[in-house]
């Protein structure tokens, strides 16, 4: 007896060692590594931002195996998973990639107040640990996701203020503890599932809320706070939604009359196709559960002394917990080995390492060229007006057409990922919504994969660049009246892709090469310098946005597309200093344009110097306008610089660019005029 029992406390010394073992083991392993297919998700979203103003992933090195301390990151107490992911406010504009869902132990995803476009993710709704989805405030579109519904987790839901569309998911509904769920200001459409066959008041929603005759939020107990305001539901509140305000319907098309509704018009083009509930007649299956088998040992014959009996049991586990700790460690050791995913490179494969989800409808109003109609059109791509490193620009005419301007992009198709094609798609579409008369206009894209090509159709401005009319000795033409009107050309053009325009557009590169010009030598504003830095990253296999550069190089948006405002404000300064002095952004004797330019800014008497000496006259009012335009973009202090529009005000109201002040101004004019005659 006295045996058995000792034999019993021996087992359970050794089961106790072995779970020590096992655990100091694990904690290693927590200790040094991540998983890995954690660190991949989040490394394949960071690939899908391709606009990063505030650098918030600049740390978010796809070579760290611990993304614990990258930034808006959260790790569980042991390290061992990633629970909270929060990048809200930061600006960035991407794509959410399906790879989230592989973040198996995800507990928040908070991306509000970003500038994120596509759809969401059906993959999300593996998460069922997550408590919070918060996606608000950014530009996402297409359908919610009916798999959303398997969140069970979840406690709010955020995706208010997107282009979200579609019928609302019955199977919303199945989410128990659902208690916060934001859904206005976007375009969804059909009725709110919720469907009961009780008369429904507001205590006693918990009672029926297991009731099988309920679908939709009718079954949703918990549900307190609701917001399907500003969307296209028709139909009428649901009874047992009759508890929420009524500021939360408005917006819509209901048929309920004490609510604020859309106007008639808007209702009537909105789609009535779902107006009844789409009830899902799968029901979740139930996991069986599964009797663990018995463990049934043969008690050895007493045949051995207990304390060696003992002996041997202790040695075992010991033994065999050693070698489990080895082949812990050397399958940690080749998982660390596993390959690295880099951002904006596709496999050796061939095939793109992340799949995404683009918008169908982003380029259905843009007309679509092929290779052959604008081979034909080229002359077969022999007539190139301009070029750089990752363009060529042909010029081209339409039978019985406009005259046009196609920019193919150069890149090899090995380089091309789907980040690049939405991204690509994205500009198209981006870049087809302006229509200003200092704007250039894109009159359609191409898009094939035999030959690869992507190519940009504008029209064609005849008169070329204004670098080359200042830079190429063709400045004569510019005489200091003409100047000031593509001055006041340019300043109109950004104050509508700066004000007019929602979301703002900024030039990626706004210089004398982005400016061309018509027959009457009308500025049009056009961004093909968008590319540079997309194509950059693909080239050099880099996720990271360099911010290195000589002192005076331009600021620019091209980390930032709709943010960098005040990129642009800088870009007009030194542009109009390029106009008004005809000397290029930067020279090696002289340097940067605008140091040099600052001594003779801000005194009157020496003012006159930066002035291009080829000009036979120019007008001195017109130049301290000018000047003190300049000083107001460039001045350190944010808060002092005005806006576009003010800027553009102060040129239109202090510049004469009429035909009598030009005469007035010039007695060679005068003379031009009388010979004419």
């Amino acid at each position: 007896m006295e045996d058995r029992i000792f034999l019993e406390k021996m087992r359970s010394y050794a089961s106790l060692l072995f779970f020590c073992l096992i655990s100091e083991a694990l904690l290693v392993n927590c200790n040094n590594t991540f998983p890995s297919n954690e660190v991949s998700a989040l490394t394949t979203f960071k690939e899908a931002v391709y606009e990063d103003p505030y650098l918030v992933l600049s740390d978010w090195n796809a070579l760290d195996a611990d993304p614990c301390g990258w930034s808006g990151v959260s790790c569980s107490q042991t390290r061992g998973h990633v629970v909270k992911i929060n990048i809200s406010g930061s600006s960035i504009r991407g794509f959410l990639a399906q790879e989230l869902g592989q973040i198996t132990y995800l507990q928040e995803l908070i991306l509000r107040g970003n500038n994120l476009i596509g759809t969401i993710p059906k993959e999300l709704g593996m998460l069922k640990y997550l408590k919070v989805l918060d996606l608000g405030m950014n530009q996402l579109s297409g359908p919610i996701p009916p798999e959303i519904g398997n969140l069970t987790s979840a406690v709010k839901i955020n995706l208010q203020s997107n282009g979200l569309t579609g019928s609302l998911p019955a199977e919303l509904g199945n989410l128990a503890y659902l208690q916060e769920l934001r859904l206005d200001r976007n375009k969804l459409h059909g009725t709110v599932p919720a469907v009961s066959n009780s008369n429904f008041t507001s205590n006693m929603r918990a009672m029926y809320a297991s009731n099988a005759n309920l679908t939709g939020f009718c079954r949703s107990s918990q549900l307190k706070v609701a917001d399907f305001s500003y969307n296209f539901f028709v139909g009428s509140i649901p009874k047992c939604l009759q508890f929420l305000p009524r500021s939360s319907f408005q917006g819509n098309c209901l048929e309920n009359k004490d609510l604020k509704k859309r106007p008639t018009l808007q209702c009537a083009n909105s789609s009535l196709a779902e107006t009844h509930p789409r009830v899902n007649s799968k029901h979740p299956g139930v996991n069986s559960k599964h009797q663990p088998g018995e463990n049934v040992s043969k008690h050895h014959k007493a045949s051995k002394p207990s304390w060696l009996l003992a002996l041997e049991i202790v040695t075992g586990t010991m033994v065999g917990s050693l070698f489990l700790v080895v082949v812990l460690t050397a399958l940690l050791r080749c998982n660390s080995k596993a390959s690295i995913i880099i951002p904006w490179k596709k496999s050796d494969s061939g095939k793109d390492q992340v799949p995404i989800y683009i918008d169908s409808e982003m380029l259905k109003d843009v007309v679509s060229y092929s290779r052959q109609e604008l081979e034909v059109a080229c002359e077969d791509f022999s007539n190139i007006i301009g070029s750089s490193p990752d363009s060529l620009v042909y010029k081209g005419t339409f039978k019985n057409g406009p005259e046009i301007a196609v920019i193919s992009l150069c890149i090899k198709e090995e380089n091309w990922t789907v980040y690049l094609e939405l991204y690509f798609q994205r500009e198209v579409a981006d870049l087809a919504r302006l229509n200003h008369e200092n704007t250039g206009k894109l009159v359609g894209y191409c898009r094939e994969s035999t030959p690869f090509t992507r190519m940009l159709v504008f029209e064609y401005a005849s008169n070329g660049t204004l670098y080359e009319h200042l830079h190429y000795g063709e400045g004569c033409q510019l005489s200091w009246t003409r100047r000031m009107k593509i001055v006041i050309g340019i300043a109109r053009g950004l104050t509508y892709l700066h004000t007019e325009v929602e979301p703002p557009f900024t030039i990626s590169e706004l210089s004398s090469s982005a400016v061309y010009l018509t027959d009457d030598f009308s500025p049009k504003l056009v961004d093909f310098e968008s590319w540079k830095t997309i194509l950059g990253r693909s080239e050099k296999n880099s996720g990271s946005i360099s911010t290195q550069g000589a002192i005076c190089v331009l600021p620019s948006s091209l980390q930032a597309r709709h943010l960098d405002i005040q990129g642009n404000m800088y870009g007009f300064a030194v542009l109009l200093l390029e106009i008004i002095s005809g000397r290029p952004p930067y020279c090696e004797d002289k340097g940067c344009l605008v140091d040099w330019a600052k001594e003779f800014l801000e005194q009157p008497e020496v003012m006159s110097y930066v002035v291009d000496p080829e000009l036979k006259h120019f007008k001195y009012d017109d130049l301290e306008v000018i000047c003190e335009v300049i000083r107001l973009c460039i001045n350190p202090d944010p808060t002092k610089r005005s806006s576009m529009k003010e800027l553009c005000g102060m040129l239109e109201s202090r510049i004469d660019t009429s035909i009598s002040a030009e005469l007035k101004a010039s007695s060679l004019a005068w003379a031009e005029l009388a010979l004419s005659s």
